[in-house]
């Protein structure tokens, strides 16, 4: 098995809504290349899950392009996107309970979860998943018998039943306190780490944020920065806009008019200079 990437251009979702179009995302552009753990952080309705599920073909692509390892998703057929999810791409929706069979053992709830991948497709008995996420010992355990922890892990382990090459998760640590939040992570990260899978996912917390080493946050649906081990950067668009982190937008209010002058040492700087109006104070 091996990662999948993830490429997009100019990827724009739009939701019609109360008779009103609403751009869920405008013009978004990534890179993720396969086998990278990747974060999407940003405030409620920036655009993450709608992204999310736009890469798990859950959703269909307004305009732009996105591309799923060799899937095109905007030309694909609903037959072609069920085979994908069959096998490719696993998705753990967020409130584990969504993606689980309550009557069912966590072993049952991973065999019905490679039920529809493709015939001939090797596929990991349940104990070598369970054992990926540290629940092999609870193979049969009922669900109502497991800890809030352990269910989430149980709802990562169906998500990777089929050892797809990308895993996308929502909010996979929500609602759990900090020693479980940590072992689910550091599920993820293991089983990212040992097979090679490409990981997506989605997070409110700043303690998880910090620890993954790539990040890209939404705001209003584009891309505002990226985080490299700790490290936030602005990123430039592909038509040249330019987000500018929050600190900085406190300081240049809508409409104000900046000079931008590249540096004279050959340093490649380039400086941002507020200009006063006229009119103004």
């Amino acid at each position: 098995m091996s990662g999948l990437a993830i490429s997009t251009s100019g990827l724009v979702h739009i939701y019609r809504s109360q008779g009103h179009d609403v751009a869920a995302l405008s013009g978004i552009g990534i890179s993720v290349r396969p086998g990278e753990l990747v974060g999407l952080l940003g405030p409620s309705g920036a655009g993450k899950s709608t992204l999310l599920q736009l890469c798990g073909g859950l959703l269909t692509p307004s305009a732009g392009r996105l591309q799923i390892g060799e899937h095109h998703i905007a030309t694909m057929t609903d037959a072609e996107l069920d085979q994908m999810r069959s096998g490719d791409v696993g998705i753990v929706l967020q409130g584990a309970g969504r993606n689980l069979i309550p009557y069912l053992t966590p072993e049952d709830n991973i065999r019905y979860a490679q039920r529809a991948a493709a015939r001939g497709r090797h596929l990991p008995s349940p104990a070598e998943v369970l054992e990926l996420v540290g629940l092999q010992d609870h193979a049969r355990t009922p669900l109502d018998r497991l800890t809030p922890g352990q269910i989430q892990l149980c709802a990562v382990a169906v998500g990777v039943a089929t050892f797809p090459g990308l895993l996308l998760a929502d909010e996979p640590t929500s609602q759990l306190d900090h020693h479980a939040r940590d072992e689910v992570l550091a599920a993820i990260s293991a089983i990212n780490s040992s097979t090679g899978m490409t990981v997506l996912l989605i997070t409110h917390d700043p303690e998880v944020a910090a620890l993954l080493p790539r990040t890209i946050t939404i705001r209003d649906g584009r891309i505002a920065s990226e985080g490299r081990s700790g490290e936030e950067f602005a990123v430039v668009a592909t038509d040249g806009s330019l987000p500018l982190p929050p600190h900085v937008a406190e300081l240049l209010p809508p409409g104000t008019l900046v000079r931008v002058t590249s540096s004279e040492d050959g340093s490649g700087g380039v400086h941002l200079t507020p200009v006063e109006q006229e009119g103004q104070s």
